[in-house]
């Protein structure tokens, strides 16, 4: 699968973002084109069935670090730094348990290994409940949501995810495998496995993605990792305090500079 993705400067070690559920490269583009450009050779991704990436039947934790493993040996960029938001975040998991070789230093936002309940399902179903092709504006199609989502921001955040090809709407990533496939996407990392390397992992301090219980099953599987906590930040860690996860991450990718 050729994944879609924009490239932020020519120089320095490459650093792979992956997206979140419902999320597209574009989310990053911000701090890819300011922060980390100035440190090393960004790829913001599309992962499967998101953005303009490729859409398929198949998509979990297997599935998508598989693609993300090809999208790495074919532009060479092995060993990478990989940086990965909620669903991101398990997925660049995934990848340094499977493919430890692939990666140089992973940074995982407001994500742990572990299961979490479908807190998305209503959303998803609100997003099935609307055919953009009905719609002739995307004001009409916000008005629809607003009926089953009352956040604004939320709604702005998913009516991202419509194309329009001057005629008719639709939506960008593929609903229906991500609806089949949703308990794949909450479900646990595997146990037994384990990635050595330089590991951080970042919370939103307002964010209960990870609680103090989750670093038994971190450590487990990431002995290296160390955890920051970044204040008043919820679970949108890059949106509510762009400038303090740049400073994270960059002192983060310092550290390996500094070592080589």
């Amino acid at each position: 699968m050729e994944l879609f993705y924009n490239q932020y400067g020519d120089s320095g070690p490459p650093l792979i973002i992956l997206h979140g559920l419902l999320g597209g490269h574009g989310n990053w583009h911000t701090l890819s084109r300011t922060a980390f450009q100035q440190i090393a050779r960004v790829y913001a991704v599309d992962q499967r069935n998101h953005g303009r990436s490729p859409h398929a039947d198949q998509i979990d934790y297997p599935t998508l670090a598989a693609d993300l493993r090809t999208f790495i040996d074919r532009h060479s960029l092995a060993p990478a730094h990989l940086l990965g938001h909620s669903m991101g975040g398990k997925t660049a998991m995934q990848i340094a348990l499977s493919y430890p070789d692939r990666v140089d230093r992973l940074i995982v936002v407001d994500m742990a290994p572990r299961a979490y309940p479908p807190e998305h399902t209503a959303l998803l179903e609100a997003l099935a409940r609307i055919d953009p092709r009905e719609y002739e504006s995307r004001g009409a199609i916000d008005d629809a949501l607003a009926e089953d989502v009352p956040s604004w921001p939320i709604r702005q955040f998913l009516l991202k995810n419509l194309d329009y090809d001057g005629e008719t709407y639709t939506w960008r990533m593929n609903l229906d495998a991500i609806r089949a496939h949703y308990d794949d996407l909450t479900a646990a990392l595997p146990e037994g496995a384990s990635f050595k390397g330089p590991t951080l992992f970042v919370r939103g301090g307002e964010s209960d993605y990870i609680a103090a219980d989750d670093m038994d099953g971190i450590r487990a599987r990431f002995p290296a990792a160390k955890l920051v906590t970044i204040d008043g930040a919820g679970h949108w860690v890059h949106a509510d305090a762009p400038d303090a996860l740049a400073d994270v991450v960059t002192d983060f990718l310092a550290e390996s500079a500094d070592t080589s």
